[in-house]
């Protein structure tokens, strides 16, 4: 079986999916998609992703799989071992809200193509279109926040003491926040404190942007 995964070093969407690959021991070869250079748009890619957007997933000749939380649904399904999501439906239930606050709430509102919007139509400034992205990361973070610091199911991550798919997007956005967009995270303690959990496993810790081959020296937007 060949797996290859076409991502890039900074996207968080990636991490998701290298997180996960890592975590579940597939091996897959990574075929970098400059988003900087707008290598996403050329025609060879387009052919794998026609939305232009990062990662996609090919297993053998057969089509594409896109978007990083269906490309986790799939791997979880296909690789149930180790398990990244509870036993329980309303477990599982619980754990898909907290992913989707990150993935569907938070990180898009700062997507390359969002922020691109807002420079070459809106002509807002570089300043300020990070203060808009640090704004949308932390509030994200808030919310996450706000349920893993009440709920009696956060335990040593956000659903119990094992790595889910919420530890998984909950790392992409601290991520995000500290590292691109200096966000200030002490108003986050139970996020940071289990961020910091992810950390200690070599699957997150490895599959960072900033340790990918060809990330460069210092983080980039």
């Amino acid at each position: 079986m060949t797996i290859r995964l076409y991502g890039f070093w900074r996207s968080l969407a990636t991490y998701r999916v290298r997180v996960a690959l890592a975590l579940k021991g597939v091996k897959a070869e990574e075929i970098s998609i400059d988003l900087l250079q707008g290598k996403q748009f050329s025609d060879a890619y387009k052919a794998v992703n026609p939305q232009s957007v990062v990662p996609a997933l090919v297993i053998d000749d057969a089509p594409p799989l896109f978007q990083s939380m269906a490309i986790l649904e799939y791997l979880e399904e296909t690789y149930p071992r180790p398990a990244l999501l509870p036993g329980d439906a309303r477990g599982r239930a619980r754990v898909r809200g907290l992913a989707q606050i990150a993935v569907a709430d938070g990180h898009p509102i700062i997507a390359p193509k969002v922020r691109n919007y807002l420079e070459t139509e809106l002509h807002v400034e570089e300043a300020a279109r990070n203060r808009w992205c640090a704004y949308w990361m932390g509030k994200a973070l808030e919310a996450i926040e706000g349920h893993l610091a009440k709920e009696k199911e956060t335990g040593r991550f956000c659903h119990g003491d094992a790595p889910t798919l919420a530890d998984i997007c909950l790392a992409s956005q601290v991520i995000g926040a500290k590292d691109y967009f200096k966000c200030d995270t002490s108003g986050v303690p139970t996020v940071m404190r289990i961020f910091g959990e992810c950390m200690n496993i070599g699957a997150f810790d490895r599959s960072q942007p900033l340790k990918q081959p060809d990330a460069p020296g210092k983080p980039t937007h």
